[in-house]
């Protein structure tokens, strides 16, 4: 029997060992991925769709705007419910479409939209891993930023925002599974003193979007809905307060 060149072997093991980690690594993606559910599907339907991005929007000019780093692995549609709750009530929601939905991959992603935009007032806001890479671009882009937003997040040291004059919301669950609650405290070294602490009695890491049930999470005493009307909520009554000119 014909002997193969030894260089010949290497290249075949090299070739099988990637197709493993290729087929890996897409199960692996296929299994931790989160799509939305069809009620959230049929309510992105409203935002105009870009490759970039979706934006959920009442047609304003010049308005204040949300630039949203979605959760790891979670589709962009499942933030569909909350996003046109706010743009019902004139606050655009730039949902950002990310590389296999892990914001990780583009940190940067924001930038283009602040670009395109220069007449809108623009908040940085992230769930979960996108509220890692929210607060780091924000950082980096503190002059064009009005304010953060946290959903179940927190910065790391590389996002710290503790030296920040624009206001910052951070919103948690009480039933969250998910998050890491003593990174989350220890994070707050990198907030303002001033910044806003809000908790969702009874809602859970998932209730941020909607997506069904998240491995790892705990399961919610109240209902997907009343969780998406407390998010816009909170936030809406936050920008009122914090980000919108006051008048007389």
């Amino acid at each position: 029997m014909k002997k193969w060149p030894r260089w010949k072997k290497i290249v075949g093991i090299v070739v099988f060992v990637l197709l493993v980690v290729v087929i890996a690594s897409t199960v692996f993606i296929q299994k931790s991925w989160y799509p939305a559910t069809v009620e959230a599907q049929k309510q992105s339907q409203v935002a105009t769709s870009t490759k970039s991005y979706d934006l959920y929007t009442s047609g304003q000019k010049g308005a204040t705007s949300i630039i949203f780093y979605p959760g790891a692995f979670v589709a962009t549609a499942s933030y569909s419910n909350w996003a046109s709750q706010l743009a019902a009530a004139g606050i655009n929601v730039y949902v950002l479409n990310v590389p296999l939905d892990l914001a990780v991959l583009a940190p940067d992603a924001a930038n283009t939209i602040l670009k395109a935009h220069p007449d809108e007032k623009f908040i940085l806001a992230g769930h979960s891993l996108g509220g890692v890479m929210a607060s780091r671009f924000a950082k980096e882009h503190a002059s064009q930023v009005a304010g953060v937003i946290f959903l179940a997040s927190y910065p790391d040291k590389k996002g710290s925002l503790k030296e920040e004059t624009f206001p910052v919301l951070s919103i948690t669950a009480s039933n969250d599974g998910v998050l890491n609650w003593a990174k989350y405290d220890e994070a707050k070294q990198y907030l303002p003193k001033d910044t806003t602490y809000v908790e969702i009695k009874g809602g859970n890491h998932a209730g941020f979007g909607t997506y069904g049930d998240q491995k790892g999470d705990d399961t919610a005493t109240i209902s997907n809905a009343m969780q998406q009307t407390k998010i816009s909520t909170y936030i809406m009554e936050w920008i009122a307060q914090y980000i919108l000119p006051k008048t007389s």
